[in-house]
């Protein structure tokens, strides 16, 4: 068997074949190396990937001077080409069987894992050292197979998988993560519900998850505030179904807000833009009284300062108007298997977000467009491996 760890014994036989993988090196470069086929024992399994999204968390990594060798890609859609006995179990799974695999390897037994919180789990913190996290883990762990910008992923016995219909295309898939995080944030946390009236501030593929879930939650009105600059983006989102689009540095977001609905405000704000303290003020005074922010991105390297008073106008607000605030990150199991349902029931416009996956060869051109370079093909980015298709290493049965 190969553990992370090195605590259990490698499986007899030798590897079977070889894959590729476009390994992250710092600086905003990658190295497209070959790597061996792991021998797999009952607790293992071996993904082929059909695809993989770029997120945004990908984009700080590859850009990281001094990162260890890491291969990138969390939202990752493929088929179990092979699996030991006791992985088929835990998993639910048979061999063939196409999954989405979800980023977190939680330990499965503590009060988060057993209330379906995983994301809470002290296994899943990426920052805590020796933790592993598809995506996330260098190459210098065995087996060197962590994420999915690569032709094949290593399935540790911890991972957590979802079922994804044959008829729904890879690059729509690798959305169910991101989705799953609009439809934890809009329904699961913040308690969306017919007749709300919601505004989503940052219109990146976080901006438009959380626009689809408000939508597909009955709100009754989404609000969509972007930049001048993201005009493109902007007509996205209306073209998804937001009622609204705002260019927060041309006009004032709360003032437009309280104007659409009478003086009474929004019933949630999803702060997803970045802006830091300036939009957070901004999203509680276009929130109502009683009504619910929620805190979804940091501040940007590339957001302005703000202003020191920034903290006392959010914290006097939140007083003034009795605001509930959710700090907010990741996703639930439930979330993500709401999300697969949802684009797999085909209501969704997903042609206007993603397009097709960039090859595994072109990675540099699909991390700069998706951090905004002209040559962006859609929203949501992904990046496929095709190699010629290896024998799968033989497993116990």
């Amino acid at each position: 068997m190969v553990s992370a760890a090195g605590a259990n014994t490698v499986a007899a036989g030798t590897v079977a074949a070889n894959t590729v993988a476009a390994v992250a090196v710092g600086e905003r470069r990658f190295e497209v190396r070959e790597f061996p086929l792991p021998a797999l024992g009952e607790t293992d399994g071996l993904l082929a990937v059909e695809a993989s999204g770029v997120c945004g968390s990908d984009l700080k990594k590859y850009a990281v001077v001094g990162m260890k060798p890491t291969i990138l890609g969390h939202e990752t859609v493929g088929r179990v080409v092979a699996a030991g006995a006791i992985a088929r179990a835990q998993w639910g799974v048979a061999e063939g069987d196409r999954v989405l695999l979800e980023e977190y390897l939680p330990c499965g037994h503590c009060a988060w894992c057993r209330s379906g919180e995983y994301r809470s789990c002290a296994e899943t913190d990426n920052e805590r050292s020796g933790a592993l996290r598809y995506g996330s883990t260098p190459v210098t762990v065995p087996p060197a197979l962590w994420g999915g910008y690569a032709g094949h992923q290593y399935l540790h016995l911890r991972s957590v998988l979802h079922p994804v219909p044959e008829h729904v295309p890879a690059a729509h898939a690798t959305f169910a993560i991101p989705l799953s995080n609009g439809i934890q944030w809009c329904q699961l946390d913040a308690g969306v519900q017919p007749g709300d009236t919601v505004v989503v501030q940052g219109p990146g593929q976080q901006g438009i998850a959380n626009l689809l879930a408000a939508r597909s939650a009955g709100a009754e009105r989404v609000v969509v505030a972007g930049l001048s600059r993201d005009g493109d983006r902007l007509d996205v989102a209306r073209r998804l179904g937001a009622d609204m689009t705002v260019e927060a540095d041309v006009d004032d977001l709360a003032e437009v807000v309280l104007d659409m609905t009478g003086g009474r405000g929004a019933d949630v704000v999803v702060d997803c833009s970045g802006g830091g303290g300036m939009t957070l003020v901004s999203g509680a005074r276009a929130v109502r009284k009683r009504g619910k922010l929620v805190a979804a991105s940091g501040a940007a390297k590339s957001a302005p300062p703000a202003p020191p008073e920034t903290l006392a106008d959010v914290l006097a607000l939140l007083r003034k108007k009795q605001l509930t605030v959710h700090g907010v990150r990741g996703h639930s199991y439930a979330a993500v298997h709401r999300a697969v349902d949802l684009i797999a029931g085909g209501t969704l416009p997903l042609e206007l977000v993603c397009g097709e996956p960039y090859p595994l060869e072109e990675i540099d051109a699909a991390l700069k467009a998706a951090a905004g370079g002209p040559d962006a093909r859609s929203l949501h980015l992904s990046v496929r491996a095709v190699p010629a298709a290896p024998a799968a290493p033989a497993v116990p049965a």
